[in-house]
């Protein structure tokens, strides 16, 4: 992992539906709802779909959400820096977002193959 990529190996997986929740994507970003609201403003790559004045994030919203979280909390970026390094990444390729993918579905698999073996 480069000093440039977050880490995504503490988080809980995330359940395969298809839509959550303002307040199940904060659950499983350790986030407040405000901040996710707040975040939408500033991140573009942010892009619930809102019906009946509700929000709705895909799967792929809460990795992109992971992912800012990580830059900001736990590598110590500023909103503006976050911005950069999203907008350098995605000039370059997609391989970060991959690689984010496959560690969700290792862990996924892992907890699934724990579950089977308790069984």
């Amino acid at each position: 992992m480069t000093a440039t990529e977050p880490s995504y190996e503490d988080q809980s997986p995330i359940p395969n539906k298809r839509y959550f929740t303002i307040g199940e994507v904060a659950s499983l970003c350790d986030l407040k709802p405000h901040v996710l609201r707040y975040w939408e403003q500033e991140f573009e790559q942010i892009s619930p779909v809102k019906r009946n004045n509700r929000r709705y994030y895909q799967r792929q919203d809460v990795l992109i959400i992971r992912q800012i979280r990580g830059l900001l909390y736990d590598q110590g970026y500023t909103i503006s820096g976050a911005r950069q390094w999203f907008s350098g990444e995605q000039a370059g390729d997609d391989s970060g977002k991959y690689k984010q993918l496959l560690r969700q579905m290792i862990n996924e698999l892992e907890d699934i193959n724990k579950q089977l073996k308790s069984s």
